[in-house]
């Protein structure tokens, strides 16, 4: 007996060595800046830069694959920390949010159907193109909302999705999860936006929307370099976007919505800061 346990411990030492001498042999070295990186992300691993995690990311900068900016829940106050470590210059970019291009809620825009299927936007889309007759309207069942790891987006009681603009890190977890792409990016400054994602033509959008674009152009008319018309729906030239609320007041369906002097669509929870109000 005594003899085994003997044996036993001789061959658990012998593979305890072997094992010590294979793991630095076959250590992989990593890059002390890849280190100093990954401590300066926030961690969330919500992939908004690309990459599988914020390893990939750290990974990546150090070797020149990403840029310093490339974090969008860090911001420019990481941006500055990670090219300090690798000693270049960070180059200030404009802070992106996300933005639901959509007001037609279930008081304001009309249904095909009546949807009683499983609680789930891409699901729903399935079905016969989706329960809205608008094409492009926003579902409501809130596969956006369960994807936002920042609790940045709610549904109202009507079904429409609102994206908190200080909770939004720009992530863009929530782009993909809609069927209808009726989220994007838009920039963090800019607080005039044409809350609409229809194509059709303006008799067409009448009929089933009450805040739909019909593609009147009186948005250029009144800021000529602040609007652009592709296929019928406007759109702000953000880049361009000085003097845009002047065509608020124009926009005869009140698509194009100000929410720094109307706050967010109605229904939402949301208010937004003192000093953007």
């Amino acid at each position: 007996m005594i003899v085994a346990v003997t044996s036993l411990g001789g061959v658990a030492l012998a593979a305890a060595v072997a094992l010590g001498i294979a793991a630095k042999k076959f250590a992989v070295e990593v890059d002390p800046r890849e280190v100093a990186v990954m401590d300066a992300l926030p961690g969330a691993n919500c992939g908004g830069c690309g990459y599988p995690g914020c390893s990939g990311f750290a990974k990546a900068v150090v070797e020149g694959a990403a840029p310093v900016t490339g974090c969008p829940p860090g911001g420019g106050a990481v941006a500055a920390d990670i090219a300090s470590i690798l000693g270049v210059t960070a180059v200030e970019t404009e802070k992106m949010v996300a933005m639901v291009k959509c007001q037609g809620d279930n008081a304001k825009a009309k249904d095909k159907f009546h949807y009683l299927g499983i609680h789930d936007c891409r699901t729903a889309q399935q079905l016969a193109g989706g329960p809205k007759q608008c094409p492009g309207g926003c579902v409501g069942l809130g596969t956006c909302a369960k994807v936002c790891p920042f609790d940045a987006i709610e549904i109202t009681e009507q079904g429409l999705a609102v994206v908190n603009r200080e909770k939004c890190t720009g992530c863009q977890k929530c782009i993909p999860a809609c069927p209808r792409s009726v989220i994007s990016l838009a920039p963090y400054g800019a607080t005039v936006h044409v809350l609409c994602n229809s194509h059709d033509k303006g008799p067409v959008v009448k009929k089933y929307c009450e805040v739909g674009c019909i593609g009147c152009t009186l948005c250029k008319k009144a800021v000529p370099d602040a609007y652009a018309i592709e296929k019928f729906l406007a759109h702000v030239v953000y880049d361009q976007r000085e003097g845009s609320e002047a065509a608020v007041e124009k926009c005869p369906t009140k698509c194009i919505r100000d929410l720094g002097t109307q706050g967010y669509p109605e229904g939402s929870s949301f208010t937004m800061p003192a000093a953007n109000a």
